[in-house]
């Protein structure tokens, strides 16, 4: 299709109001078409009543007309995208003919912001040759020259009010603008150029690191997929060695592998696609900077340019190292050639935890209450490890302080004598719990299974090596380690979020948000016991 026909459709399907292409064209009652949003827009924002007015021949309706889609127009529109008729950028450009010229249109190569108007190669010569003209300042052709007049005043915009963020002329300057802070265009559009250098320079940044998010991911899907395949061939040769009910397990292993499989590598692909579109968007953010910083139309620009002085929202992006978690290697399978079959369904559950926990990326750390409690668990407080003046109830959810000594039967597990209770369940993995505490001595911790249940010195919380604690301690609040202490604010509702793998202890208050009290980066060798101490008082734990 050639320029002139370009052009002229151009001219055909353009709203009076935007000056763009029509965008879901509908036509009101005097025959002219506007974008459903502009008509509608323009209609609601003024808040006239009836007589409502076509905005291009003025023509009065009684009651507001019923806007429909034009539906011939919107796919001769459709047709014009289809066949690359130009984008509106390059329709604005094509569009942009000789003002002088009387009879047949020239097409302009200049337009002046002093003379508002665009001038052909002929009749542009005069502000070349004359000196009364020779100071004007010529751009390449717009069609967006008359945006360069005041539609208050119809005097150029000169001048940029800074607390407005628009372009304005002297007498806005003195009028509604009074008192405003004001500089020049041009002083503004300098400062303009050298935040956009900075935001360039960001988005440069942003795309080389997202780039090399890509590469690393797709690196760390490979080996994640092979190590997948030679986990279930692995399986596969031990699975076809049992019989009977083994069958069975071997399907469901199969299956949750597969999953597993799927779903890490479906969301690897999703954040790919994350990755690309948040490259494209920078790359456009980019490109439209770089028009804006070449072109010499300074008044466009500047009322262009407040939409790219903002980077596009963007997420970090996450690391890809290889973790040795990356692997299936580590399963259990071999174990089960010397297990008996009443010992099936334990080392079933065993390696369903191991496969759950291998993931090409690791997840984001949970930051709202909503997503911690997509980690929650219930531990149950073990009657066997209780201090003797410690009460459980609630189904062994709750711990309480008693005067009365508990018939508990003697056990080696027991405390004593610190009044001290651990729960049954060792963690790994994700985990994530919640308890209710009162009074002014009482301490949540964890701790590994070995830890010294009789006597006062290696098995009080916090005073060694293998127990993490957090709570009361004398007339303080503090986190307890290895003896030392760092001192936090109170809380009373305590949430403890365990990453085993990654080695990550925290602990939060708990209310409608989630406030870090502490948190412990090191390395767990050995599943993790909630437990508590009691002086007085009492501690829940919440149920799921």
């Amino acid at each position: 299709m050639s320029e002139s026909s370009s052009s002229q459709y151009v001219d055909q399907f353009s709203c009076s109001v935007c000056l763009d292409l029509l965008k879901e064209p509908v036509t009101i009652p005097c025959g002219h078409s506007y974008c459903m949003s502009c008509i509608t827009d323009c209609w609601s924002l003024k808040e006239q009543g009836p007589p409502y007015r076509c905005p291009q021949c003025r023509e009065s309706f009684s009651q507001r007309p019923l806007l429909k889609k034009n539906t011939l127009i919107a796919e001769m529109m459709e047709t014009l995208q289809k066949t690359a008729l130009q984008t509106p950028a390059a329709a604005a450009a094509a569009a942009v003919d000789c003002d002088v010229c009387t009879t047949e249109k020239n097409r302009a190569v200049k337009s002046c912001l002093q003379c508002l108007a665009s001038f052909c190669q002929t009749h542009l010569q005069l502000h070349y040759e004359s000196p009364a003209f020779m100071k004007h300042k010529l751009v390449d052709a717009s069609r967006h020259i008359q945006e360069n007049i005041c539609p208050s005043h119809g005097r150029p915009l000169e001048i940029y009010c800074q607390d407005d963020h628009q372009c304005i002329c002297y007498l806005c300057m003195v009028d509604s603008h009074k008192n405003h802070s004001v500089v020049s265009v041009d002083s503004e559009w300098t400062n303009k150029k050298k935040e956009l250098e900075k935001i360039k320079v960001e988005c440069v940044k942003l795309i080389e690191e997202r780039e090399k998010g890509q590469q690393e991911l797709s690196k760390a899907v490979k080996p994640f997929k092979s190590s997948a395949q030679k986990a279930i061939k692995r399986m596969e040769k031990v699975f076809t060695e049992l019989i009977g009910s083994l069958q069975k397990k071997r399907s469901e292993i199969k299956e949750q592998i597969r999953a597993q499989e799927k779903t890490e590598t479906d969301r690897a692909e999703q954040l790919h696609q994350h990755l690309h579109q948040e490259l494209t968007q920078l790359r456009k953010t980019q490109a439209e900077i770089h028009k804006l910083l070449t072109t010499e139309d300074q008044i466009h620009c500047l009322k262009s340019c407040e939409s790219v002085c903002v980077l596009p929202t963007c997420e970090d992006v996450p690391s890809f190292t290889p973790h040795t978690h990356l692997s299936f290697k580590d399963l259990s399978f071999p174990l089960f050639r010397e297990a008996l079959e009443d010992a099936c369904q334990q080392q079933t559950e065993a390696i369903s935890r191991e496969v759950s926990n291998v993931h090409v990326v690791n997840p984001p750390e949970p930051k709202t209450p909503n997503e911690f409690l997509q980690y929650q668990c219930e531990p149950h407080l073990d009657p066997n490890t209780a201090h003797k003046h410690l009460l459980l109830s609630e189904n062994n959810r709750k711990v309480s302080c008693s005067d009365k000594v508990q018939r508990y039967p003697d056990h080696p597990e027991r405390f004593d004598p610190c009044n001290y209770v651990m729960c049954k369940e060792g963690l790994t993995g994700r985990c994530y719990w919640e308890v209710e505490c009162s009074g002014n001595e009482w301490a949540v911790a964890v701790c590994y299974k070995g830890i010294e249940r009789k006597g006062i010195g290696d098995c009080r919380f916090g005073f060694n090596k293998i127990s993490w604690r957090l709570g009361y301690f004398g007339q303080h609040f503090c986190f307890i380690h290895n003896v030392k202490q760092v001192y936090i604010p109170p809380a009373s509702r305590i949430g403890v979020y365990l990453d085993h793998r990654a080695g990550i202890l925290s602990f939060y208050s708990v209310s409608d948000t989630m406030t870090l009290l502490y948190k412990v980066q090191t390395t767990f060798t050995e599943p993790l016991y909630p437990a508590f101490g009691l002086g007085e008082g009492s501690i829940r734990i919440k149920a799921e």
